[in-house]
């Protein structure tokens, strides 16, 4: 039994659509903020077992990991977001998710939630605030929280990916 099925049971659904207006997002933790992606691009939530290290790489990519014969490169969010590396431990998870043609993990602190989000909710990210907005595409509210949509492409953007 892998994480995701562990925290969600069946739940979790690879092939899950957006429907009637909503949209399905996995939630998980940096700290003490909470970002989300489509779970429509996430593969496989697993825990953190340590990445292959590759020469020449920027800071945030972590290494690589050998997922039943393809080679994925790890992205540490918490460095991408320029927070510093994460000091991952077996408790860290990593979400294997599609970025176009590409699969690329992210290290995060935990995976907490499945949302189902209208569309009509989901608003623009502010101009000026402390994050990088860059690497967002939304912000979604949730009980008391605020949630980042990850923009995908952005976080990979100039990173070769191509390591297999």
């Amino acid at each position: 039994m892998d994480v995701a099925e562990q925290a969600f049971g069946n739940e979790l659904d690879p092939g899950a659509q957006a429907s009637g207006g909503t949209m399905q997002l996995i939630a998980f933790s940096i700290g003490e903020q909470v970002y989300a992606v489509e779970i429509t691009t996430v593969r496989e939530i697993r825990a953190w077992s340590g990445a292959t290290p590759l020469p020449r790489t920027r800071e945030f990519v972590r290494g690589v990991i050998n997922l039943r014969g393809t080679i994925v490169p790890i992205f540490d969010l918490r460095a991408r977001f320029g927070a510093g590396l994460t000091d991952a431990t077996k408790n860290h998870v990593v979400i294997v998710m599609s970025v176009g043609e590409k699969w690329v993990g992210m290290l995060v602190d935990a995976v907490s939630d499945i949302l189902t989000i209208p569309q009509n909710e989901i608003h623009a990210v502010p101009e000026g605030e402390t994050m990088d907005t860059e690497l967002l595409k939304g912000i979604v509210t949730h009980g008391e929280k605020m949630v980042g949509m990850i923009d995908l492409p952005a976080i990979v953007a100039g990173v070769k990916t191509d390591v297999s």
